[in-house]
């Protein structure tokens, strides 16, 4: 990282336990994809401010043995993995992104929003309905004592339970998203939460800058692709089998289109005359700078297209949009001497893209 982040202020207090309760759904839709079909349009469970991320009605049986973790346990953990790496690029690359927004490093989800959300509460050990479904490294979240599994219980010393917008429903917890995000943007936010042993906490978190781009964990999908605002991944994506650093790059080549502004830009002009496939050159090339900053090996981006692009993005049925896996690994390849350069030359581990790469694609 570039740069350090905030410890928030901490007052902690214990008190009784409280419950809270509510629901949230999302419709997602993704016109880019790396190169598998992004099916999308779920009912989704979870949110969180800064990066907002779905889980699903059907992403779960919350049976549970001890031999294995429930599916339900399975879908947490891909999200926390996708969440974790998102907050790291977002964050890292704050400095050089158009568009920013502040992030806690919180992940939440809403029980009510699945199917048995009573089952899902003993499973999870939540003492509520919004629990705490992923908490980054080295975030504003972490450093107050939120950990995962934790229940969210009052937002600016405003109980969760007491709020006016009692409405059971994914509207209500679209409210407690913008009642956070206000209050991260205004400079801090106030939050209670209780573990499971009973222990209620209070802190004011003061939130770090993070790229305006969110991740989404998709039920029921296998792709990854960028929205403009989002990046979508699918739950059976190959990229989850993949080292961390390479699924990043998957992650950061996603990024990349919103980041650029190639979604709107593209919806706008179309497609034809390169555009497309310039875009997604663009979008191969700035992965390996995003690595970087977020630090991780910017040659993690070649390894990652040599290894999705032979299965994935080559022979006659490859996207016209998009040049041979073979190609687009020299252009990768390109970048990251650019940047090995550019570390000789200069102090420190941020590497100034902005600045430094050259779009093939102009976005005026």
């Amino acid at each position: 990282m570039h740069r350090s982040k905030p410890r928030p202020d901490l007052r902690v207090t214990k008190s009784s336990t409280k419950t809270i309760s509510e629901g949230a759904c999302e419709r997602s839709r993704a016109p880019f994809d790396f190169g598998l079909a992004a099916r999308s349009c779920l009912v989704g469970a979870s949110l969180f401010f800064g990066l907002t991320a779905c889980a699903t009605n059907a992403a779960a049986d919350p049976a549970v043995t001890a031999a294995s973790p429930s599916p339900i346990e399975q879908f947490q953990a891909k999200e926390a993995r996708l969440f974790e790496i998102g907050y790291r690029l977002g964050t890292a690359n704050a400095s050089y992104c158009d568009n920013g927004q502040p992030s806690l490093g919180l992940l939440l989800h809403d029980v009510r929003a699945y199917g048995q959300a009573e089952a899902i509460r003993s499973l999870l050990g939540l003492r509520g309905d919004i629990g705490v479904q992923a908490v980054a490294q080295g975030s504003p979240a972490q450093l107050a004592g939120i950990r995962q599994n934790d229940t969210l219980l009052a937002i600016d010393g405003q109980e969760i339970e007491d709020r006016p917008d009692t409405r059971k429903d994914w509207q209500r917890a679209a409210k407690l998203r913008d009642t956070i995000d206000a209050s991260a943007g205004d400079g801090s936010v106030m939050l209670a939460w209780i573990d499971a042993s009973g222990t209620r906490t209070e802190a004011t978190l003061l939130p770090v800058s993070s790229c305006a781009s969110t991740f989404e964990l998709l039920s029921g999908d296998d792709g990854a692709a960028a929205d403009g605002t989002r990046v979508l991944v699918g739950e059976s994506f190959p990229g989850f089998a993949y080292t961390d650093e390479e699924f990043a790059a998957v992650l950061a080549h996603e990024m990349a289109h919103n980041l650029l502004g190639h979604i709107p830009y593209l919806a706008e002009n179309g497609k034809g005359d390169m555009r497309a496939r310039n875009s997604e050159r663009d979008a191969d090339r700035l992965m390996p700078w995003l690595l970087a900053n977020a630090g991780y090996d910017p040659a993690a981006a070649t390894r990652m297209m040599q290894r999705f692009g032979p299965r994935h993005g080559g022979g006659l049925l490859r996207r016209r949009t998009h040049d041979g896996w073979d190609e687009r690994v020299e252009f990768i390849a390109t970048e990251v001497s650019k940047i090995e350069k550019f570390r000789q030359e200069i102090t420190g581990l941020s590497v100034d893209w902005r600045t430094n790469f050259e779009p093939f694609l102009k976005i005026d």
